[in-house]
């Protein structure tokens, strides 16, 4: 009997011991499918280990940005949270969020293709499990009959190449044979045609330093790259200003250059007759956007350990091909992308892995980007217009510099 008061304590203290910590996540609100997947990734987590129990707030996207500086300003941000890759060595710098690197490298990060991962001076800060890919879609049975041959990942078009298709399909009575998506502003703008740019060998800022705009922006290449966008409108192979977003849908326009989210809605409508290629190359091979929503770790975390097991197991090939698989979004390893019925070698979507494998470019990876986001969002919107595009480019680069200037190269 002497023992049972000290042996109930014993117990007590173990029982206690045993209770998961809490570790709080943010996400963003998307879709049925991934809210469902996401929340389907954590019940697994919370089930195979008991030390950590992931409670998860949603919060709805169009207020999601704003949400996340706040709470990081007052440091009251969770553990762990998602953020668009872009923004990701803004929160870096501002130090919202800690490199994961030493102990809190995750197992898993070196599988992963470029847009799986975002750094900032060459350390980690975030992954994540998809990615996108930009793509021309077609129809086999409409080329077939016009007699082009389809772009393929080892014989894309070339620029000039396909701006004569554009031309010869204007000659037989196409009103406006390319659909550029010309409703949509923001982001789409540079994360479209900015891969146009690398493709012909110029950028948008100089990646060796990330504080050398002049003559990188503006160059003999990328001029021409404008010079060649502009011509698609003054020719009319594109419309300046669509009425809708349905010219390739309802059979006006005979390419779409778009993301590979539009896949399911072009498969429910045209079936195996819809083609899937390469976008056009400005140089030796095509270039696209690389990188979407990923993890990231606040600097705040009072359970970095946690954090990184919780982040680990998501990029784990298991989670990843689960993901995928529910969500139809394309994965961010080889070995998920194998283990998908939709991505894998024989898959129908495989080709937007290997554009994102081979082909894929992130936006650049400084705190500078948004401005250099809309500085070229700004130029391309008067270029469409008419406007010159060395004027339009020699305004962009001088709005980046002054910005680079003001925040002291952030740091580079």
């Amino acid at each position: 009997m002497k023992w049972s008061f000290p042996a109930a304590l014993f117990l007590a203290a173990g029982a206690a011991v045993a209770v998961p910590q809490e570790l709080h996540v943010w996400r963003h609100e998307t879709g049925d499918s991934e809210m469902i997947a996401s929340a389907h990734a954590v019940e697994r987590f919370n089930r195979k280990q008991n030390r950590w129990h992931v409670v998860v707030e949603t919060l709805p996207q169009g207020s999601y940005q704003q949400a996340v500086v706040a709470a990081a300003m007052t440091k009251k941000l969770p553990c762990v949270l998602d953020l668009d890759q872009p923004s990701v060595p803004n929160f870096a710098w501002a130090g919202h969020i800690q490199a994961l690197e030493g102990p809190l490298r995750p197992v898993g990060v070196d599988k992963l293709i470029a847009g799986g991962r975002s750094t900032l001076k060459g350390k980690l800060y975030a992954v994540g499990q998809f990615d996108v890919a930009l793509a021309l879609f077609a129809r086999k049975s409409v080329l077939a009959k016009y007699g082009i041959r389809p772009a393929t990942l080892d014989r894309p078009y070339s620029a000039d190449e396909f701006r004569d298709i554009l031309r010869r399909l204007k000659t037989q009575g196409v009103r406006y044979p390319l659909d550029l998506n010309g409703q949509r502003n923001g982001e789409w703008v540079t994360y479209a045609f900015s891969p146009w740019l690398q493709s012909a060998g110029a950028d948008l800022i100089d990646r060796r330093s990330f504080k050398a705009v002049d003559g990188v922006l503006n160059n003999d290449k990328a001029l021409a790259v404008l010079d060649y966008y502009r011509s698609l409108f003054d020719e009319r192979l594109a419309s300046r200003r669509p009425v809708d977003e349905q010219a390739f849908l309802s059979g006006r326009a005979v390419f779409n250059y778009n993301g590979s989210w539009a896949d399911n809605e072009y498969r429910r409508k045209f079936g195996d007759d819809l083609a899937v290629l390469p976008p056009p190359a400005f140089g030796d091979k095509p270039r696209i956007g690389a990188g979407s929503w990923q993890w990231a770790v606040s600097s705040s975390c009072p359970h970095p350990d946690g954090a990184r097991q919780f982040i680990e197991h998501l990029i784990s090939t298991d989670e990843i091909t689960r993901f995928s698989t529910e969500t139809g979004l394309m994965p961010t390893s080889e070995a998920a992308a194998d283990a998908t019925p939709m991505y894998r070698v024989s898959g129908y979507g495989r080709d937007y892995f290997e554009f994102a494998r081979q082909f894929g470019v992130l936006r650049p990876e400084t705190p500078a980007y948004p401005l250099i986001s809309s500085s070229f969002e700004r130029a391309m919107k008067e270029v469409r217009e008419g406007g010159d595009a060395a004027e339009a480019l020699d305004r962009a680069v001088e709005a980046i510099q002054q910005d680079l200037k003001r925040n002291r190269d952030y740091g580079f």
